[in-house]
């Protein structure tokens, strides 16, 4: 991957909110007083009197995003993963999921690369806490490219919609011939002997560990899966059915994300086996990004390695 270009999917997020905004005079955007970091800054310099600040609070940010969403707005709601999902969950259950209203947020930062902020920053549990609220769409985009679309497309899901960006450096895998779509996995690369289900960064990585097993003569099938709700069931059944074992890989906890999602469709089919590569039930600590993938065992050769016992 070293050849291809790396953008932070938080970068390309603030990009694609300034050309939607420019598109769409309904589109607004809030912020928790981490603008520079969300990137909606961005949208903040082009469109000032179309952005709020609401300082450190969060819940109150989910309140003004739901009257002004009632009123015949768009709002994109932006802070860290961290602190969007988990101080403003009662407000996003009951007055954007249970309405439900047309609001995105964008959990900027999340997972472990949120990195030297350390475990009381770093977002594993954030995808489960939406996924399990109804009428919630729930988005983690794999690159640049992919990130755009699912701002674009967020804004015309009639209710609310979870968008997860990270500020890893993340290789441009699709150009612009990708036509992302709510609710559907991409297969990567075909294999018949395992597959890699996975997304946001991880992707690539997992793209990387098939190039390496190919070398030992193991074929792997490499699934992204942008949209963890709705889930592409379809696609997951079909590929589980050709090859001799299922990885998800995640960089988030292995409890509710998008490995819980997948063991739940198996499960239900009797179909297997099935290993989640994630975080294991725990808290983060502080360091580099590299260095906490190392940590956490989320890098190619820990892919690579994981993949071989599962076909023992």
């Amino acid at each position: 991957m070293s050849d291809k270009k790396m953008i932070q999917t938080r970068d390309a997020y603030g990009d694609a909110l300034l050309e939607l905004g420019k598109a769409n005079d309904r589109v607004v955007a809030l912020d928790a007083d981490l603008y520079r970091s969300t990137k909606s800054s961005v949208f903040a310099e082009a469109f000032p009197g179309r952005f709020f600040d609401l300082g450190i609070s969060e819940q109150d940010m989910i309140s003004t995003s739901a009257g002004l969403a009632a009123t015949g707005f768009i709002p994109f709601v932006n802070t860290f993963a961290i602190f969007l999902t988990g101080r403003a969950y009662d407000q996003i259950r009951l007055q954007l999921c249970y309405v439900p209203l047309n609001v995105t947020l964008a959990g900027s930062s999340a997972g472990l690369t949120e990195g030297p902020d350390g475990a009381s920053h770093q977002s594993f549990d954030d995808i489960s806490l939406m996924r399990g609220l109804p009428n919630m769409t729930v988005l983690v985009p794999a690159d640049a490219v992919e990130t755009a679309q699912c701002v674009w497309a967020a804004a015309e899901i009639p209710g609310p919609v979870y968008i997860r960006l990270g500020r890893y450096p993340t290789p441009v895998l699709f150009d612009e011939s990708y036509k992302f779509r709510v609710g559907k996995a991409v297969v990567m690369k075909e294999g018949n002997d395992i597959a890699f289900l996975s997304n946001g960064h991880i992707t690539a990585k997992a793209l990387e560990a098939a190039s390496e097993l190919a070398k030992e003569g193991i074929s792997a099938t490499v699934v992204n899966v942008p949209t963890v709700k709705p889930l592409d069931i379809e696609t997951i059944i079909a590929i589980a059915s050709n090859v001799k074992a299922v990885v998800t890989i995640e960089e988030h906890s292995i409890i509710g994300g998008l490995g819980s999602a997948v063991a739940e469709v198996l499960a239900e089919r009797k179909m297997g086996p099935l290993v989640r590569m994630g975080i294991q039930d725990t808290f983060g600590q502080s360091g580099t990004a590299d260095e906490l993938l190392e940590c956490y065992g989320l890098t190619s050769p820990y892919i690579v390695s994981t993949a071989k016992a599962a076909l023992v």
